[in-house]
């Protein structure tokens, strides 16, 4: 049996994807997570003990993590600061995880010998005007915006340095903005339904013309396990689901899916350096590894999580009132 040592499995993201390893492989998963306010081990509590362990530790962790990295077969890296806001008030978390955190990872990577992929994002790109048709291919030029992106940048470029200088067996992959089950309630989709389940108006940055390319977590999921089983060393590969929609779109769409009145919402002030639109172009994973998304209907997909908050408060409930008092306190 395999054994994958994933990095902030606690997480969103890295959730789904010990969820989806289990349900369709037969590895054993080790997942390392800080657990900091956004990783929560109730979000892989139900998985079986002699499938998944947690350790409970930080990526920055030098002794800690090349013990792990040494029994492990590959390491999956998702752990990560990740949410914009929050790096706007506190740049150095981000550095000192998405920076150092990638770095001690990947000298134990080097050391053991161990295949090593990473995950990123599509906003170490910048962002692409609303009218203009091209969308991020894997040769698009990093232009990050904001602390959160820039160290997301910096973290992929170790990656490749450590590929070329040192022979690291390591893939990349950069997404599109997920959505899905255990995603934390401080990012967009979440916040908003768990402000209609809390009789909350949500709440729109600017004009909500803002576009993302939203992808279902467990499609993520299984695009990350067919380049970490098929994808060439030493390649990146963007991962997105042709989910185009502007956030006052997806706002709506989910006020009608809760059966309220579709502009039942409030703007408030845009966030500083907002980018404008992300469009992620997959044809390199889908032609070279056959990868294909599952949820290709966004309103199908979008009611699947509405339901899941709806059906799991219990799993969010005790952080709403402090995210809703973080967003008062700044107008948002």
């Amino acid at each position: 049996m395999t054994t994958l040592l994933v990095t902030g499995g606690a997480g969103f993201i890295g959730s789904n994807f010990v969820h989806h390893i289990v349900e369709h492989t037969d590895y054993h998963v080790v997942v390392l997570d800080k657990l900091t306010y956004a990783g929560n081990p109730a979000s892989i509590a139900d998985l079986p003990d002699d499938r998944v362990s947690l350790v409970v530790g930080d990526i920055a962790d030098a002794a800690l993590v090349d013990d792990l990295v040494a029994q492990a077969d590959a390491v999956v890296h998702y752990a990560a600061e990740s949410h914009n806001d929050n790096s706007l008030n506190d740049p150095r978390p981000f550095l000192e995880t998405n920076l150092i955190g990638t770095f001690t990872l990947l000298e134990a990577a080097r050391r053991r010998d161990v295949r090593f992929h990473h995950i990123s994002t599509d906003e170490v790109y910048g962002d692409l005007e609303l009218d203009d048709p091209a969308r991020f291919t894997e040769s698009t030029p990093y232009n990050p915006s904001s602390p959160y992106s820039s160290t997301k940048a910096g973290s992929d470029l170790l990656v490749r340095a450590w590929v070329r200088s040192f022979g690291v067996q390591a893939t990349l992959s950069n997404c599109s903005n997920n959505y899905g089950a255990y995603q934390h309630i401080e990012k967009f989709i979440p916040r908003q339904i768990t402000n209609v389940l809390r009789g909350i108006r949500p709440k729109l940055y600017g004009s909500g013309h803002n576009v993302r390319d939203w992808i279902h977590a467990d499609d993520h999921s299984s695009a990350v396990l067919r380049i970490l089983e098929a994808g060439r060393i030493g390649e990146t590969y963007l991962i997105g689901a042709d989910g185009e929609r502007n956030n006052k779109d997806v706002v709506e769409l989910i006020l009608r899916l809760m059966g309220e009145s579709s502009d039942a919402y409030d703007h408030v002030a845009d966030r500083p350096g907002h980018d404008l639109r992300y469009a992620i172009d997959s044809s390199k994973l889908r032609a070279e590894l056959g990868w294909e998304p599952r949820y290709r209907d966004f309103d199908a997909g979008l009611m699947a999580t509405i339901q899941w908050y709806r059906d799991n408060e219990s799993w969010w409930a005790a952080d709403k009132d402090r995210v809703e008092a973080f967003y008062a306190a700044r107008g948002q």
